[in-house]
């Protein structure tokens, strides 16, 4: 391991448990477990794993002037969230790219409590306390958090096994806090698979202790960012640096309809502008991998973008790829491809998600 890398508050359990290490992020983290990706992939979409996620960071702002800074800082507005719920929001540059993407939980009227991910906490650390009034008050927890993901059809079943009271399980993209076996935790039911499931942030402190809970029946087992990945996008999550990043905007990635284009923010003018690219959801007529920077094509061998994220899909057997055309005359059921060494492999735009049965809504 690099010494340049960061750790996890759990990475002598990881590879005590045979985990593949990689860098990601600047972090130390699992890619995989001994079983594979695929069984991790497979067991998240039929049963429930467990993910590590505490190289993401979490920043806790409070005042009472949070609400306004935070409004003149997002390009979805703060100030109007539920006590107890959760918003997918952008931090953005002046420019109206994204800095990165987060999520927001309203824990009062003047504290809010802010998800980032891991390889962007110092920039985003920077750009958030740059927007807050004197009164505002700003604290880094990410040192001292552990996030654990419990993601699964069977995830609110396996909590509820282990003692944890159905009436006290969040409902979609609503947070609690909550004692899993006498451990403080706050618990949403949000996450990055396309199924059912939920995020838990404890202090590091308990944080083997909580794993080592939850992680008693064989039903949970631990899966790595393999897994996550293939996943993610399977359902047409975003990954900041691919599909999200400070030359893309957020309408460009597909989020016109949940932005509050009428309020001032950062960037605010740029997104008022047309956009020079959207994304799209390509499956190809191939089991082979169609990965990061390659170069769409139409028939005619004229170039019309660029592939941002793909994978071979565990659950529909193919190959699909998550990329940016500069062509806003072309949609779904159109054709295109891209050149592996010799070979040619076509493609159709499609809907997203490419995957459609995942749980994440289903009401308990």
């Amino acid at each position: 391991m690099s010494e340049n890398l960061k750790s996890v508050p759990l990475e002598r359990i990881h590879i005590k448990a045979g985990a593949k290490m990689v860098p990601f992020g600047g972090w130390n983290m699992p890619v995989q477990y001994q079983s594979g990706i695929l069984n991790e992939h497979n067991h998240t979409r039929q049963h429930v794993s467990i993910f590590d996620c505490s190289h993401m960071g979490q920043f806790r702002i409070k005042g009472a002037n949070a609400s306004a800074d935070l409004d003149k800082l997002l390009p979805r507005l703060a100030g109007n969230q539920p006590i107890g719920s959760c918003r997918y929001n952008f931090l953005l540059t002046p420019k109206g790219t994204v800095n990165d993407d987060i999520i927001v939980y309203r824990l009062a009227n003047d504290e809010y409590y802010i998800v980032v991910n891991g390889a962007t906490i110092h920039k985003d650390a920077e750009l958030v306390k740059k927007h807050l009034s004197t009164g505002t008050s700003f604290s880094d927890e990410s040192g001292s958090t552990v996030k654990l993901d419990i993601q699964g059809p069977k995830s609110a079943e396996h909590l509820v096994d282990l003692g944890l009271s159905t009436e006290l399980l969040p409902r979609y993209f609503k947070f609690s806090n909550v004692s899993i076996n006498n451990i403080n935790c706050l618990i949403s039911r949000t996450g990055y698979t396309g199924e059912l499931g939920y995020e838990l942030y404890v202090h590091k402190e308990y944080g083997e202790e909580l794993w080592h809970y939850l992680t008693q029946k064989d039903i949970l087992k631990p899966a790595g960012l393999g897994a996550r990945d293939t996943l993610r996008l399977e359902v047409g999550y975003p990954l900041y640096g691919h599909e999200l990043d400070e030359e893309t905007t957020p309408i460009e990635a597909g989020f016109s309809k949940i932005l509050n284009i009428n309020h001032d923010f950062t960037g605010k003018e740029l997104l008022l502008e047309s956009p020079s690219k959207k994304l799209i959801g390509i499956v190809f007529d191939s089991r082979r991998a169609v990965r990061h920077d390659e170069v769409l094509f139409l028939e005619e061998n004229t170039e019309i973008g660029i592939v941002t994220s793909g994978s071979f899909s565990p659950s529909l057997r193919c190959s699909i790829a998550l990329g940016f055309t500069t062509r806003f005359d072309i949609g779904t059921g159109d054709k295109l491809y891209v050149s592996l060494g010799n070979k040619r492999i076509s493609g159709t735009i499609v809907d997203l998600p490419f995957y459609k049965d995942g749980t994440v809504r289903n009401k308990l």
